[in-house]
């Protein structure tokens, strides 16, 4: 029997395996008891997807188990980013949002986030009840579902298009004039639900562009739709070849992550990026307040802070976390390393539309290409390089991995460990500024590594001492 369980982003499955109808409308119907029991269940739920197999058919099914349960659905009429939905909860002062995406997953997954009526990603309170709620009733009939057309002449369904809303709400944020000083831009929705939101402002302004993967596909082109170096490789051609493309922006299938190019070509890390928006919103734009990210994230985000003077608010992984401090008003901007950002008065939820348009603008305003922003912030506060490696374990080692963690060297790659971080993982600070990170995933028998230095030599060291550590 499926037992359902909530990531750091919602709960995911493959279609036609775990990810069913059945199951679908228990986890829906254990969310619409979670709203009951918060008293907020006449506000009202808005539902979307996005360019996945069946998902206009699992909002729907939605639709009805949210109705059976006196709770209305305002459906959105075609797929929609994950920010939007965000900023669509926050507007209508909705109970929440149920979002089917398995955002950057490969085609084969999709999955339910909920969003609660703060509008960022459901807090693990709020999900640990929902999974009570669900795996209490998985596999029975737990739900009562109303016909579509009843729903909506008792007034528990509405169709919706949140587009105008989120677009007013994204020019107040970006200076969208200045990006007219780029030329042309390439943009990239991977096939996903980036469609009409990457390319209208441009085109209603008249600035230069070019798009591709700008159909529907929920096979994605072959590739899962992730905006990553790995996995854009057409994108990066095409801006590589056309000597007039200055920047290219890419989100990935829900749109709320973001992938950036430069003007040759080259891939810029989202740890870079965040850091680079953090001195210019600080610099240029004269935002206040903190910054965010998480401890899988770049420390380039601190130096910059210590810059400016402002705080670090180190994190779990998982956008909720960031979530929660944006919509405190604590920061000018919060960001992970897998490419998810927002700032301070928008949604407090990954916005990769958003992130793109800042990046584009920060280029505009500057006059410099993204590696020369990148170069000068290194001459200013230093130099970083991050990775990331996944380390497969036998079942010896995944049994053995506990006792070894507990078991922490006191010298790594012949740096003294000077701190130990637990928030999530396992993560080494030593003492000429280098780290790494063991965070072991729930769900296969794999080992994540990250780690960071000042230059690739050193770098090398400390991955490889940190894959000699798990594997020997």
């Amino acid at each position: 029997m499926t037992q359902i369980t909530f990531g750091t982003s919602g709960w995911r499955g493959i279609l036609c395996d775990d990810f069913t109808f059945a199951n679908v409308k228990v986890v829906v119907q254990a969310i619409a008891d979670t709203i009951k029991a918060s008293g907020e269940q006449d506000k009202g739920v808005v539902i979307g997807c996005d360019t996945r197999f069946m998902g206009q058919r699992f909002v729907e099914a939605s639709a009805c188990v949210l109705a059976g349960a006196g709770i209305k659905a305002f459906v959105c009429e075609r797929d929609t980013p994950t920010p939007v939905i965000s900023y669509e909860i926050l507007r209508r002062g909705a109970a929440g949002g149920i979002n089917f995406t398995a955002s950057h997953n490969p085609p084969e997954y999709n999955g339910v986030k909920f969003s609660p009526s703060w509008g960022g990603p459901a807090l693990p309170e709020t999900t640990k009840e929902i999974e009570r709620r669900a795996n209490a009733t998985v596999g029975t009939v737990c739900y009562r579902e109303m016909p579509l057309e009843d729903a909506a002449q008792k007034g528990l369904r509405e169709n919706i298009n949140p587009h105008s809303d989120y677009m007013k709400a994204l020019e107040q944020k970006v200076d969208f004039d200045a990006i007219k000083s780029l030329g042309k831009v390439a943009l990239n929705p991977l096939y996903g639900t980036g469609r009409g939101y990457l390319d209208e402002p441009l085109r209603s302004r008249n600035i230069s562009y070019c798009m591709i993967n700008d159909r529907p596909d929920p096979y994605f082109g072959g590739h899962p739709p992730e905006p990553s170096e790995a996995h854009i490789p057409d994108f990066i051609s095409l801006v590589k070849n056309d000597p007039e493309i200055t920047l290219g922006l890419a989100t990935d299938g829900d749109a709320d992550r973001f992938g950036i190019l430069d003007a040759d070509g080259s891939f810029i890390e989202p740890n870079y990026i965040i850091a680079l928006l953090l001195d210019y919103l600080i610099r240029v734009r004269k935002l206040e307040g903190g910054v965010a990210r998480s401890v899988a994230t770049s420390h380039l985000i601190d130096a910059v802070a210590k810059k400016h003077g402002v705080p670090v608010y180190e994190t779990p992984v998982g956008f909720k976390y960031i979530g929660e401090l944006i919509s405190q008003d604590k920061l000018v901007i919060g960001g992970e390393e897998s490419a998810g950002l927002t700032i301070r008065g928008h949604v407090p939820e990954k916005d990769g539309i958003l992130a793109c348009f800042l990046v584009a603008e920060m280029a505009a305003r500057e006059g410099k290409s993204v590696r020369e922003l990148l170069d000068r912030l290194y001459g200013e506060v230093g130099r970083f390089i991050t990775r990331r490696d996944n380390l497969k374990l036998s079942p010896e080692l995944e049994n053995a991995y506990s006792l070894k963690i507990s078991a922490l060297p006191v010298e790594v790659a012949g740096s003294k460990v000077k701190d130990v971080v637990t928030i999530d993982g396992t993560k080494l600070l030593l003492d000429d500024g280098s780290w790494m990170l063991f965070r072991k995933s729930g769900t296969e028998p794999v080992v994540r590594l990250y780690g960071e230095a000042s230059n690739d030599a050193r770098l090398a060291e400390v991955m490889a001492a940190g894959r000699q550590f798990i594997l020997s």
